[in-house]
């Protein structure tokens, strides 16, 4: 069953899938992720725009309600997919070009086949491995206390007596102890080389790492207690010590993802009538990362989902008031430009959206400032723009302001018709669709 985010449908058309439906109808995101569904992000704490508390398919009347969520859910033998309202046709190109394009995913939509439907979600898993490593060890490779078992003379630790009876009689010089010792070389990491040397096994996987080499051959260096036959251990031991650390959250998604690659090893994803797996993606981070890939260059991204780079409204001796992020800023002190990305139809950009923005562009003195949303490039509906007016109804003088205007700019995402039409053309579709994008945000700008 394949449905669109932020629709309604009718309860009766999802019948075929009544299984899925009961698992996730009116159930939080927060809900879903502890029965093991992976949230992508890892923005359960972090996120602005999807919370813990989003419903995913929510009871309206007689229909069930979608929301700003893609991805993919198995139950059994029942499949769901929900794909990105702004594409049309058999195969939803603009949700995997926005993966392609944020997470460097290849193409694998192409997956139609009954067999390679059993494993979508895990290829999902697999392709976001790179990602999440390099995420990961932008903090460094993950150290902590580990206990190691020693029998020599040079005793350092805890004394092991009836070790030291078992293997030190009769006593010949050696003491059995243990000690514990901070170290690289722990479960965690182990659990990274056992999924490194997974993926390497697979057709694909030498050139899939090649995007973290250097992080790949790192994590090899320090784990030199690997042992394949160690796999079900770590993975057991892992699963019984999940990362804890809020500085290591990064890390804490890393373990999960690799649990589910390596239990994928010892029993297929959708085997058993009762199995409940699934991806879900954030679809406004995915087009507001998106859009920072096109104009980052010109464009400071505050990360609002990281809390980097706040902005302040007002100047106070008591922190943390009036914190604000806004989606992008224009780089320099001169004309400055706000650009917010919404990942909704134009007609949806309205009331709240207006009042964030010219916040946004009073703060910063800015005189222009943009709404960028995703458009079928069969509405034919073209930018719009919004001139702020001065006066009020009340005294009988509004009029236009000319110093003060916001824009409403779409890129235009192809809708194809043609049943020949295929990824890469979607791709090259997409490529002049940017550049007539960019040159009305950025008019210097060259892509």
């Amino acid at each position: 069953m394949k449905i669109k985010d932020n629709t309604r449908t009718a309860a009766a058309a999802l019948q075929a899938i009544s299984g899925i439906v009961d698992r996730i109808g009116d159930k939080t995101l927060g809900q879903l992720e502890k029965d093991g569904i992976f949230v992508f992000p890892d923005l359960i704490e972090d996120a602005e725009d999807i919370t813990k508390d989003e419903i995913v398919l929510q009871k309206v009347d007689n229909c069930y309600r979608s929301s700003n969520v893609m991805g993919f859910i198995g139950l059994g033998s029942e499949r769901l997919v929900i794909e990105s309202r702004f594409s049309v046709g058999q195969q939803d190109y603009f949700f995997q070009y926005l993966l392609e394009k944020v997470l460097d995913l290849p193409n694998i939509l192409s997956l139609n086949t009954a067999a390679n439907q059993e494993n979508r979600v895990f290829d999902w898993f697999v392709f976001l491995f790179p990602y999440y490593l390099k995420t990961a060890m932008r903090k460094g490779a993950y150290k902590t206390y580990i206990r190691h078992e020693y029998n020599n003379s040079n005793v350092r630790g805890v004394i092991d007596i009836a070790r030291h009876v078992r293997q030190n009689s009769p006593f010949i010089g050696r003491v059995a102890y243990s000690q514990r010792e901070f170290s690289y070389d722990n479960d965690l990491m182990e659990l990274v080389r056992h999924t490194i040397e997974y993926i390497k096994s697979q057709p694909y996987g030498n050139h899939l790492l090649r995007q973290v080499k250097d992080q790949v051959d790192l994590v090899v260096s320090i784990t030199g207690n690997y042992g394949y036959q160690n796999r079900n251990k770590i993975i057991i031991k892992n699963e019984d010590n999940p990362v804890r650390h809020a500085y290591f959250r990064e890390y804490r998604t890393l373990q999960r993802l690799c649990l589910m690659i390596l239990r994928h090893e010892k029993h297929q994803i959708g085997s058993g009538p009762e199995h409940f797996h699934g991806i879900l993606f954030d679809g406004a981070w995915l087009w507001e990362e998106y859009i920072n890939t096109l104009i980052g260059s010109d464009f400071d991204h505050p990360m609002n989902k990281g809390h980097k780079d706040a902005q302040e409204l007002f100047s106070t001796d008591i922190r943390q008031q009036g914190l604000i992020y806004p989606d992008f800023l224009s780089k320099g002190s001169q004309n400055v430009t706000i650009a917010d990305a919404k990942y909704k139809p134009v007609e949806n950009i309205h009331n709240k959206d207006y009042l964030q923005v010219l916040a946004y562009m009073l703060r910063f003195d800015a005189k222009h400032g943009f709404y960028l949303y995703p458009e079928r490039n069969t509405d034919e509906i073209g930018s719009l723009n919004l001139t702020l007016n001065s006066g009020s109804t009340y005294a009988h003088n509004v009029h236009p302001r000319n110093d003060i205007e916001v824009t409403k700019l779409g890129l235009k995402i192809p809708c194809p018709t043609d049943i020949t039409y295929r990824y890469e053309d979607f791709k090259k579709d997409m490529s002049r669709a940017e550049r007539e994008f960019l040159g009305q945000l950025v008019p210097n700008s060259v892509i």
